[in-house]
């Protein structure tokens, strides 16, 4: 394959088969999520409990690993499409010094402030002690998830695609195998519990990485990291947070989104709250085929416009709109037909479907219009414009649906919070579309 073949390939090719891996590999990673909740389950109701109160500090420790990894993504894609090897390397070189650096840090502060975090939540001295034997394993391999993270970016920035999707599924996969292995105690493995779980993540994490590392060493890569390159650079190092740190809270923001809107729809009755958790586990799946088509499209409209082929960087956003539009108008559909089988997978108390249906019908009303800021938000990341991206997703967010959910409920109760959702979208494609503008100047 050629190395300029991200801007000689035909473009709606070129685009589906960079999204397609993705897309697999976010679908299984998304089934571990749901297998690995199954398993732990079945240890207790505590071990459960404690899985939930530790997931935050996961998330957001993913939330640092992708984010930053977007940069370095971003920087690879333009600097190739610029002609400048040098600087992808050192972008790749760069990106993976401080990437194992975060994870050293983040294993250190992690397990150093984990208990105190749980006492915050939790009075309870089983789950508190669960939680504590849990966190401590998982964050132990906090190195190895920001190298496997920093690599998944660079291969996905070069094109390959294929690479990133068998390391994602292999660790998947190794994970939900060895997860009834080592909670169980299953043939000659000990039973662990909860601890089982934490080594089974981490070993999964060690899986990934390895096949990176088999794969830069034994096989022909675009990018290269130097030792040479290592010393400082003020302007790639500033390049790299730029972009990472806006994309670290875009990952971030839902979190603080859900926290408030949890607070408002508790004041109404708790049936409420468990409907709005369901519906973000369906939005995980709704969304999932547009999120993939945008990490296909990220490295192709980055190197593209360091290339300076702005008639390809103008189609390629507009074939990642089209494609997302579609794929939600499909999602608009299943939410309209099918919204009491969908909200009933999760619950069979009749009362919690009824809201379900009717916050889903509602909610999809902006699914369409929502692929609008997905895709610029992801083009512009690709386009190494993190804060133009960071200010669509605040509006999404936090700046529109916040105080739109707050007023409305005061007039419509918690139904004005689901027509929030739809409004919010139309806001934020509004602005979607004023700030790609300011910001992209294609001669």
């Amino acid at each position: 394959m050629s190395d300029t073949f991200m801007k000689e390939k035909p473009i709606f090719p070129l685009l589906t088969s960079m999204a397609l891996p993705m897309v697999f590999s976010m679908l299984v990673n998304a089934l571990y999520n749901i297998v690995d909740s199954f398993f732990v389950a079945r240890i207790s109701e505590n071990a459960m409990t404690a899985l939930s109160l530790v997931f935050p500090v996961q998330n957001l420790v993913n939330a640092i690993a992708i984010g930053f990894g977007v940069g370095i993504n971003a920087q690879i894609a333009l600097h190739l499409g610029a002609g400048s090897q040098r600087r992808a390397d050192m972008a790749a070189t760069h990106g993976m010094l401080y990437s194992l650096l975060h994870g050293a840090i983040i294993t250190v502060v992690s397990i150093a402030f984990v208990p105190t975090f749980l006492q915050a939540f939790t009075k309870d001295s089983v789950v508190l002690e669960m939680g504590i034997t849990y966190a401590r394993i998982v964050f132990a391999f906090s190195v190895i998830v920001m190298a496997a993270l920093a690599f998944e970016k660079m291969y996905q920035a070069v094109g390959r695609m294929k690479i990133t999707m068998i390391a994602l599924v292999a660790g998947s996969v190794c994970n939900i195998l060895l997860d009834p292995l080592f909670i169980f105690g299953i043939g000659p493995f000990p039973k662990m519990g909860i601890a089982g779980a934490a080594l089974a993540t981490g070993i999964g994490q060690m899986l990934t990485l390895g096949i990176y590392l088999f794969s830069y060493f034994h096989t022909p890569t675009p990018v290269h990291i130097r030792k040479t390159l290592l010393r400082p650079n003020r302007h790639m190092d500033l390049q790299l947070y730029t972009i990472g740190i806006p994309a670290i809270l875009n990952l971030a923001l839902p979190s603080v989104l859900i926290a408030f809107l949890n607070a408002l729809l508790s004041t109404f009755s708790q049936s409420y709250v468990v409907v709005l958790g369901i519906y973000y586990k369906l939005q995980t799946f709704l969304y999932l085929p547009g999120s993939g088509i945008v990490q296909g499209m990220r490295p192709i409209i980055g190197y593209n416009y360091g290339a300076g082929e702005y008639k390809r960087v103008r189609k390629i956003y507009r074939l990642t709109l089209w494609l997302c539009a579609g794929i939600m108008a499909i999602g608009t559909v299943l939410s309209l037909l099918l919204s009491d089988r969908l909200i009933g997978a999760f619950t069979s108390n009749e009362e919690t479907i009824a809201i379900g249906q009717n916050a889903l019908k509602i909610i999809s009303g902006g699914f369409i219009v929502s692929a609008i800021s997905v895709a610029t938000s992801g083009a512009l990341e690709g386009l190494g414009k993190g804060l133009p991206s960071l200010v669509i997703s605040l509006f999404r967010y936090c700046l529109a649906i916040m105080p739109l959910s707050w007023i409305m409920c005061r007039f419509m109760g918690p139904t004005g919070v689901w027509h929030a959702f739809w409004l919010t979208e139309v806001i934020a494609a509004a602005i979607s579309v004023v700030v790609y503008r300011q910001s992209v100047k294609l001669k």
